[in-house]
């Protein structure tokens, strides 16, 4: 009787309470890793307007292959909602096990690609001044990657069964964690070695690894482990796995293009050997992830509903639920921007800088605030196409996006650099090709089910 009770729940409601209840734990879980790299950012910004200005190339190079591991991520949270609208939490502990198996492998081959082809690639594009320091900081962050890969495993699973509520405790104590040590070790302070721009590496290594630890506590804690039996069988499963990289594999190539694109602006900006422009650039980075936390908790949502309500057979409701999760999503980054633009001397001063680069910063954060409120739009509609499992067309609209995109970049910095809040204008560009081509193929009804 229990077991049927717990499976009764985990199917998805289209209502803006059932909404809230996914999404609110998601947001406040995403925001506290976003406060870790706003809070290294603070302190790497106290160290030197150098060392701000490389952390924003290595960050985004990190981000490559973390949003490889959130490609994973999202791919099982479908997998998850889906047999979990369909009646069958039996599947989840098979789920978990392939789910795990898949990202250790792929968190090994970001650690080898780092250590010994990344320096060949970085030598090339990177300010030679800077290449030593920030090569030394990717091998040390890099190795962060299997447990920020095996955390966001256990997170997938408590989003899918409608468990957000216990997100925040892991995350919580990463956070916290990170912050101490970035106060400890980049400088220096109460005996421990001052690591400088390293420091913040280690930091964020340590903190990834008791981020996982806690996650599996939660799991044992709360009774899921047992309630689901996970992590207790590891054999291989042929047809999970498949449905798993079927669903994952466009995904993680989706957000890798779109990271590596990213970079490729970074490195860009990294040409005009402007240390004022890098640094404004690494804080825009910040404002996307501070400001992108409540579109991504609603993305991740959308993800979730759509996948249960496609197990549920509920197809009707689809667009309905996309339609809601976009109007909550917009209202809160609308909060958001409003917050940073009203007070945007507040927000650039946490970063130690003078009047003048605060002056240079405002035009770009408000480009970047329109590029934020687009992208409270078109995610949510993207991730629509996600929760229908045809993640083929994700690459696909990924792929436009990012052509269009990169002859934006490459006109206005590389052959006709006016401004760098022009440079940042691409960010509208992008997410405007995005919301088009999601909306019309989810309207056109193509997803669909062949009865």
């Amino acid at each position: 009787m229990e077991s049927t009770a717990a499976i009764k729940d985990l199917k998805v409601k289209v209502t803006n309470k059932q909404i809230l209840s996914i999404a609110l734990p998601i947001t406040l879980a995403i925001l506290i890793p976003q406060i870790n790299m706003l809070t290294n950012s603070i302190f790497l910004g106290d160290l030197s307007t150098e060392a701000l200005g490389n952390a924003g190339i290595t960050g985004v190079f990190y981000l490559i292959f973390a949003v490889a591991g959130n490609g994973l991520n999202n791919a099982l949270q479908a997998v998850f909602a889906r047999y979990a609208g369909s009646d069958n939490s039996e599947a989840f502990k098979v789920i978990l096990a392939q789910g795990i198996r898949i990202c250790l492998q792929f968190a090994l081959a970001g650690i080898l690609i780092t250590w010994f082809i990344a320096p060949y690639i970085m030598q090339q594009v990177a300010d030679p001044k800077a290449y030593p320091a920030e090569m030394e900081f990717l091998k040390i962050r890099i190795l962060g990657l299997p447990f920020l890969f095996l955390f966001q495993m256990g997170n997938a699973f408590l989003v899918a069964s409608l468990n957000s509520r216990y997100l925040m405790i892991g995350f919580i104590c990463e956070a916290a964690l990170n912050i101490l040590l970035d106060f400890l070790l980049i400088k220096g302070r109460f005996g421990f070695p001052a690591l400088g721009f390293n420091g913040a590496a280690v930091a964020s290594v340590i903190a990834e690894v008791v981020g996982m630890i806690v996650v599996l506590l939660v799991l044992y804690r709360t009774g899921l482990k047992k309630q689901y039996g996970l992590l207790q069988r590891y054999t291989y499963d042929k047809i999970i796995t498949k449905q798993i990289l079927t669903i994952s594999a466009p995904l993680m190539l989706q957000y890798v293009i779109s990271v590596t694109t990213w970079l490729v602006f970074f490195i860009l900006i990294e040409g005009l050997h402007d240390e004022t422009a890098k640094a404004i650039s690494n804080i825009m980075r910040n404002v996307f992830g501070l400001t992108g936390v409540f579109v991504w908790a609603f993305a991740s949502t959308t993800n979730v509903m759509v996948s249960n309500l496609m197990g549920q057979k509920r197809e009707d409701k689809v667009i309905e639920a996309i339609t809601r999760t976009m109007v909550l999503s917009i209202g809160f980054c609308i909060a958001m921007c409003l917050l940073v633009n009203i007070f945007p001397q507040v927000f650039f001063g946490l970063f130690g800088q003078g009047e003048d680069f605060v002056q240079k910063g405002i035009p770009v954060l408000r480009v970047v605030s329109l590029g934020l409120l687009l992208m409270s739009i078109a995610n949510i509609w993207l991730n629509g196409v996600t929760g229908t499992g045809k993640t083929k067309i994700n690459l696909l609209i990924e792929i436009v996006a990012i052509t269009v995109y990169l002859g934006y970049t490459w006109y206005f910095i590389k052959l006709n650099y006016i401004s760098l809040a022009m440079a940042w204008s691409n960010e509208l560009v992008y997410w405007s090709t995005i919301f088009i081509m999601s909306f019309i193929y989810l309207r056109s009804g193509r997803w669909k089910t062949k009865k």
